[in-house]
């Protein structure tokens, strides 16, 4: 019997050794991505459709771009819900790591996931209910275990010590809320939640789960967080067309002040808590209403309507397929009914990047790239 068994174990070792060859060399490969951007090897995303580059393509849900005219300027349809880049991917350029790659494409596996991942879902919001309406999205919630998941390759391939400090190096872009205001909180006959809470209770609802999120994901080891406040919904043309002529949607602007405020709060008291870490504000609210306040200074002639879509304010239905879009994209704030354009998503990546504490606070990406 035991000679049985020792045969059986020798004709298994090739397999075995050459198992442990592949993960030698994913391991290698992994080393040495560290040591080219000791700085930040990889950005981590989690949002919402400003910041997807194509996950919803992979998921059953009518929050979708990969059509044509999306991208048009970019890749063509990729699942980014713009006519070019992401304020993601202009960040990733001025860090100069790669793009992260969508969770749920399955090629994103292997050392593919060194180079960074993108969990970001079109519709998603910071509670699990927001934009159900839409089908299948990845919530925050869905989109920290998906990076579990992800962990667990890592834990395959990297010794704990390499991946630990690859981890902590690396940078963390979050971008929610906007969703659980536009496709739940301001959805009455969708959601109860503008019955059950006033706009303050809401959004600290909405901060205490974000918290409780953010701090999962420290616990896994990620230690530098750029947190992206709310920008001014109620001016999208989505929006503006429910407003008077001329005018943004103020009651949307108005109730997401407890929200910003408070998120800017949570990263004093994150950065006060967890010493050796880092966690940014991005006041999202502020940089875009720059635009839309002095458009002429940033090239931009056309603030109020989409470059693609229909009805008032090309804001009442977002861009449809093979829908001719405008010729002068880089004159439009706004791309389609909800997004900005890449030249929008430009500048806006530049004063996350470079910007004064009023932009990012305490410190900008660039910044929090050289700790």
């Amino acid at each position: 019997m035991m000679r049985m068994m020792k045969k059986k174990m020798v004709k298994k070792q090739p397999l075995q050794s050459a198992t442990v060859l592949l993960l030698l060399l994913l391991s290698l490969q992994f080393s040495s991505r560290v040591a080219r951007s000791q700085r930040v090897p990889a950005m981590f995303v989690f949002g919402d459709s400003l910041v997807d580059d194509g996950n919803n393509n992979f998921l059953n849900s009518i929050a979708k771009s990969n059509y044509y005219p999306y991208g048009i300027d970019f890749r063509g349809p990729t699942g980014r819900f713009t006519n070019g880049r992401t304020v993601v991917d202009l960040l990733a350029e001025l860090l100069g790591v790669s793009y992260p790659q969508p969770y749920a494409d399955p090629g994103t596996t292997g050392a593919k996931i060194f180079s960074g991942v993108n969990y970001a879902s079109a519709a998603a919001g910071i509670l699990d209910e927001t934009g159900q309406h839409y089908g299948q999205r990845f919530s925050l919630s869905q989109q920290v275990l998906n990076f579990e998941t992800t962990m667990g390759q890592m834990r395959t391939i990297a010794n704990a010590t390499a991946l630990s400090r690859y981890l902590a190096k690396s940078i963390v872009i979050m971008v929610f809320g906007s969703n659980d205001y536009l496709n739940n909180y301001l959805m009455p006959s969708l959601y109860p939640s503008s019955y059950n809470y006033n706009p303050p209770d809401f959004a600290n609802l909405l901060l205490n789960h974000y918290a409780r999120q953010i701090l999962a994901l420290y616990s896994l080891g990620l230690r530098k967080f750029y947190l992206a406040g709310i920008g001014p919904l109620g001016c999208m043309p989505n929006q503006r067309a429910l407003a008077p002529p001329g005018r943004c949607l103020d009651y949307d602007n108005e109730i997401l002040g407890t929200f910003n405020e408070g998120l800017r709060a949570l990263v004093n008291q994150l950065n006060g808590n967890h010493p050796g870490s880092i966690f940014v504000y991005g006041n999202s609210y502020g940089a875009f209403g720059d635009i839309l306040n002095n458009p002429a200074m940033y090239g931009f002639n056309v603030l109020d309507r989409g470059c693609c879509g229909l009805g008032r304010n090309r804001g009442q239905i977002t861009c449809m397929p093979m829908q001719m879009p405008c010729m002068n994209r880089k004159e439009h704030v706004f791309w389609d009914a909800f997004h900005p354009t890449e030249a929008a998503n430009n500048i806006l990546s530049q004063r996350a990047f470079y910007g004064p504490p009023s932009d990012c606070y305490p410190i900008n990406v660039q910044q929090m790239a050289l700790i």
